[in-house]
């Protein structure tokens, strides 16, 4: 049995601490709103996972050392956009035995940091490992024990290889190893951007068609980005690459997606986070990518299109047919 501290009670961080108690670990949810914690305590329930039994067992706390200290593992569930301060609010209680798991998904737009870079950055001269858990994992499912397949990263195997053992469960979560976190995260973050324009594709009416062409090229417009910043090229046609795409651009418990196919009916941008109701990482990570396709030169036409769409610069529809009308260019070209 191994001690774990969770932090951040959304979705993921609460679906994570269903599973991990249920294969035998000690486990307690942090989040720092005491009412988010009374809610879940008292009823049971998370309101963005309904039909889903909470385990009573899991410790619930708003105090964040006691999701900390004497934890073996310590995992970070927070929206990339708080992974920054969420580090600096543990750092004087971690010792650096313990292993830190990032399973945010985003790159910081002002450092252009991936989240195990952030954490690195925050905790300096500490020595603590830490390892990304990603792939195509929706948390509505995996609260259910639905089958799911997921990747343990980390340049020292061996770490990745421990959070392996911790998280696999032969009942529902199958984890596989993986020594390129960069181009994990890279694909987990920038995934989110492709998921929102193949909800705009379903917004206009567009058929399967179309959708196919948006996952296909972008995951190619986020291999380019990955390759250029040195990651793994077999990592972007594996379970955090083609995917995660798969399952975010696709399925109806992807709040990008929908935020995506709102945007696309002509909600907007406000109207679609209302609707949403929860963190919209696509939309965190977008800035990032722009920033990445200036600084190694790339051509990024539908992370482009997208960015547009956002600042209000186009229309869904007019974006959508100059995408069509780019020149004729090699299916191969520029990669």
């Amino acid at each position: 049995m191994k001690h774990i501290g969770i932090l951040g009670s959304g979705t993921w961080g609460t679906a994570l601490a269903n599973l991990l108690i249920s294969v035998g670990h000690e486990v307690t949810l942090w989040s720092k709103f005491e009412s988010e914690i009374k809610e879940i305590k008292e009823t049971g329930k998370h309101r963005n996972l309904p039909g889903v039994d909470i385990n009573k067992n899991i410790i619930f706390t708003s105090n964040i050392e006691e999701a900390v200290i004497n934890k073996d593992v310590v995992v970070i569930a927070t929206p990339s956009i708080f992974v920054r301060q969420t580090a600096d609010l543990i750092k004087n209680y971690l010792k650096d035995d313990q292993i830190i798991v990032t399973v945010a998904k985003g790159v910081e737009k002002s450092t252009l940091m991936t989240t195990s870079e952030i954490i690195h950055d925050v905790l300096k001269e500490k020595d603590n490992p830490v390892v990304a858990l990603s792939g195509p994992t929706h948390a509505e499912e995996v609260a259910i024990g639905l089958p799911t397949l997921i990747v343990s990263a980390c340049e020292k195997i061996e770490y990745a290889e421990q959070i392996q053992d911790i998280f696999y469960s032969n009942d529902c979560l199958r984890v596989y190893t993986n020594q390129d976190i960069l181009g994990v995260e890279i694909c987990g973050a920038l995934k989110n951007i492709i998921a929102l324009a193949a909800g705009m594709s379903d917004g206009l009416g567009y058929g399967d068609n179309a959708k196919a062409a948006l996952i296909t090229r972008g995951l190619r417009e986020i291999t380019k980005i990955g390759l250029a910043m040195g990651a793994d090229i077999n990592t972007f046609s594996g379970l955090t690459g083609i995917g995660d795409i798969v399952v975010t651009a696709t399925s109806v418990h992807s709040r990008n997606h929908k935020a995506g196919y709102l945007l696309g009916k002509g909600y907007s941008l406000e109207e679609t986070l209302k609707e949403v109701g929860m963190v919209v990482e696509g939309l965190n990570s977008l800035e990032a990518a722009i920033e990445l396709e200036k600084k190694y030169n790339l051509s990024l036409p539908i992370i482009d299109t997208v960015d547009r769409i956002i600042k209000g610069k186009e229309s869904v529809k007019d974006a959508v047919s100059k995408l069509f009308a780019r020149k004729k260019i090699n299916e191969n070209a520029y990669l």
